[in-house]
């Protein structure tokens, strides 16, 4: 018998439909009749109502769309078997009480209710993980938000400084570094830009800490060589939008700051912190991420390949007849995929295996200009926010074409030889501008790809072999 079948009498199954305001709820009993049918406002005494509801019918099992919240905090603290059904399997499931497939919540609801009671063999409940894990888990994300947050705003500062003042950009490494900001601040106008010289220049640099104030020769004259800013009234309007970017920026970055303080604490404490920060080039923030995301819910992952796949680490195979596809994986866990990635972008460069791994697939593995390049004309934003330019002109091919490239793993790893620099605590390293749509690496995680024979026992999940399910 399956561990998700319960033994003795069957009972009835429960569905509820969440939103944000109220949660629509229906009962089936063990043969698919419809026993109960209502909705609950999303309050305390709502959630209450709830649980005492499901209660009273004798459910036992309860279908949802979603893995966390309050409502099923409240299921699971009530005792109840919870299984998360993703919404587009729900999609996909209305097809079979009707062919017009319209969507209605209480009809969600009783389609919830009766896939679990139809197909409980076939769900995995959802299991928690510890508090420590859970906490993480808000912190890492809480932090990936500010960063998001922080690029968008670096973007809007480049933008407006093109026209207020394009000298400003690329004098320093990154928009958004500390000197950029200290520079802006203090010379946010043209009028105060061509009030410097080389040794005035120089002279702030030393006071603000620079780390080469010797440059300040090469830094005055990409200065005067840029197009001039805006002058007259209107730099002073432009100079308090410049002033308003930069401090909203040096408060992104000092939250930023305190959350990885934050997050470096907690991963210290938690128990499996030794397993994800023996990875190669894991580092803090990487390992935490990976930890938080990977969580230490053991029944979660019953084999090393269920890992990789909800990874999206493995492409996808569809067969019909004569035509196989293997193609990019794209129902995933998009926040594990994002951890797990990032971390494989630099694993190769400390790791024997994975290195080899990666240049036998390298030199095997086949692509079309269209599997993963990007749209013409698109751009993405690293960390720092650069972008490329809209007008660089991509490669093109004719589409009947047959070619053969290197492995290009877009947004998944650098090519070999170009490893990104990464900090002691595993920080986003800067990444490169104008990256293409992510592909399905051949080795994360060790998984196998179309191209390569690698080793069917990941890194990462085979090192959480061995360690018991938190109780």
């Amino acid at each position: 018998m399956n561990a998700n079948t319960p033994a003795g009498p069957r009972r009835p199954s429960a569905g509820i439909d969440w939103a944000s305001d109220n949660h629509a709820i229906a009962v089936v009993d063990p043969d698919g009749g419809p026993l109960i049918r209502c909705t609950v406002e999303h309050t305390s005494a709502g959630l209450r109502s709830l649980v005492k509801t499901l209660g009273k019918a004798d459910v036992e099992a309860v279908g949802i769309e979603r893995p966390d919240g309050p409502v099923v905090d409240a299921l699971l603290e009530a005792g109840f078997t919870v299984f998360v059904i993703a919404p587009n399997q729900i999609k996909n499931l209305r097809s079979r009480y009707g062919s017009a497939g319209n969507k209605d919540d209480r009809f969600d609801a009783y389609v919830l209710a009766d896939t679990v009671r139809s197909d409980r063999h076939r769900l995995t409940a959802l299991t928690q993980d510890s508090p420590q894990t859970v906490t993480l888990r808000m912190t890492v994300r809480a932090r990936k938000d500010l960063v998001a947050a922080r690029v968008a705003m670096a973007n809007q500062l480049r933008a407006h400084l093109q026209s207020a003042l394009p000298g400003a950009i690329g004098l320093f490494r990154d928009i958004d570094s500390a000197i950029t900001l200290a520079f802006l601040t203090r010379f946010s106008t043209q009028a105060k830009v061509d009030w410097l010289s080389p040794l005035r220049l120089q002279t702030w640099l030393s006071s603000v800490g620079y780390f080469n104030p010797g440059n300040a020769p090469a830094l005055h004259e990409r200065l005067v060589a840029a197009p001039r800013g805006t002058t007259g009234t209107e730099a002073d309007a432009r100079a308090g939008i410049t002033l308003a970017l930069v401090a909203a920026l040096q408060a992104l970055r000092a939250q930023i700051k305190a959350l990885e303080d934050h997050i470096a604490t907690q991963l210290d404490a938690h128990p499996d912190s030794d397993i994800f920060t023996s990875l190669p080039r894991a580092g803090t923030l990487r390992a935490a991420r990976l930890l938080a995301e990977i969580g230490d819910a053991r029944g979660r992952y019953p084999t090393p390949e269920s890992l990789v796949c909800l990874a999206g680490a493995a492409p996808s195979t569809r067969q019909s007849g004569k035509v196989k596809v293997v193609s990019f994986r794209w129902a995933v866990d998009k926040q594990l995929r994002g951890a797990v990635t990032h971390f494989v972008g630099d694993s190769h460069t400390a790791n024997a295996w994975a290195a080899d791994l990666y240049r036998r697939a390298a030199a095997t593995t086949t692509r079309t200009p269209s599997a993963s390049s990007p749209e013409p004309g698109c751009t993405s934003s690293g960390a720092a926010g650069k972008t490329a330019s809209p007008t660089t002109q991509p490669t093109t091919a004719p589409s009947n074409a047959s070619w053969r490239r290197p492995l290009d793993t877009g947004l998944l790893m650098p090519q070999v030889g170009h490893a990104r620099p990464v900090d002691g605590r595993g920080a986003e390293p800067r990444p490169a501008s104008n990256r293409g749509r992510p592909t399905s690496s051949p080795f994360v995680l060790g998984g196998r790809s179309r191209g390569c024979a690698g080793s069917s026992r990941p890194i990462v999940a085979s090192r959480l072999q061995g360690r018991s399910q938190p109780p």
